[in-house]
């Protein structure tokens, strides 16, 4: 199966729009994975990421670009998608958040040598043709302690129930009438780990990424999602996306750059040396 990217083109410019379809990325999804990673922030940052630097690999219409800023990081987020990149930048004027966007793509950075604290990848991996130059890149980019924060699609029979057969084939339920998902490009968590360590990322955690309502009804949404009763957005919160304990849909992380990062004093700020 060849992935439609161009996808992210033709619907890039609606992003932030309740009844596109990649909305469904932001409705809970967003808040959900965030919660998670502000943790991870928390544990090994500190509360204040004044100074600090993110990177957003895949930043798409730039919904955590916007989350990570808020919360005091400097932001640059990069994407092949230049609609998309568009959408982000304009988005970003219009709330008066200092964001940088750049174009480009995952196996090559437009971006300088361990240049960042923090490097995120969310909803990217299952995409990329070359998950082990996207990773070198990773790797390429982050400073010596650095965390690297990311999430994507499991490779596992429930994945394949769910994100192809019906998110993506089935007629009543599929989000784009054109394929964005290879069920074979989709990472387990092992050959991720894999991957990392070879390129000096160290695996600190795993936990997993689904929805977390139970109600039945959720089914009968997923048909209805796109209309003009239910929106995408509204489906995504309705499915309540974030941490569960099972990691047969998709699953989320973080690692760690080999080697000694500044100390930070108690405020989150880094300390300088003598």
């Amino acid at each position: 199966m060849v992935i439609d990217n161009d996808v992210y083109n033709r619907r890039g410019e609606s992003w932030w729009e309740e009844d596109n379809p990649l909305n469904l990325l932001h409705g809970s999804l967003t808040p959900g994975r965030f919660a998670y990673f502000r943790t991870v922030l928390t544990e090994h940052l500190g509360s204040d990421y004044r100074g600090l630097c993110a990177l957003d690999v895949g930043s798409g219409g730039g919904f955590l670009a916007e989350e990570f800023t808020h919360i005091g990081f400097r932001v640059v987020g990069v994407d092949p998608s230049e609609v998309s990149i568009a959408t982000a930048r304009r988005h970003a004027t219009d709330a008066d958040l200092d964001i940088e966007y750049r174009i480009g793509a995952g196996e090559k950075l437009p971006v300088p040598d361990a240049s960042f604290d923090v490097v995120y990848c969310c909803d990217v991996l299952e995409h990329v043709s070359d998950l082990d130059g996207v990773i070198a890149e990773t790797a390429r980019a982050l400073k010596p302690g650095g965390l690297y924060l990311f999430d994507t699609i499991n490779r596992t029979f429930v994945s394949k129930l769910v994100a192809i057969k019906i998110m993506q084939e089935w007629r009543m339920t599929r989000m784009f009438d054109t394929p964005i998902h290879d069920w074979s490009m989709c990472v387990r968590p092992q050959e991720l780990e894999s991957v990392m360590g070879r390129h000096g990322l160290r695996l600190g955690a795993i936990v997993g990424l689904g929805p977390r309502s139970r109600n039945p009804l959720r089914l009968l949404d997923l048909a209805r999602a796109g209309g003009r009763t239910l929106t995408y957005g509204e489906l995504s919160r309705r499915l309540d996306f974030g941490q569960v304990r099972s990691t047969a849909i998709s699953y989320m992380g973080y690692a760690v750059k080999n080697g000694e990062s500044p100390p930070r004093r108690r405020d989150g700020l880094p300390q300088t040396r003598n």
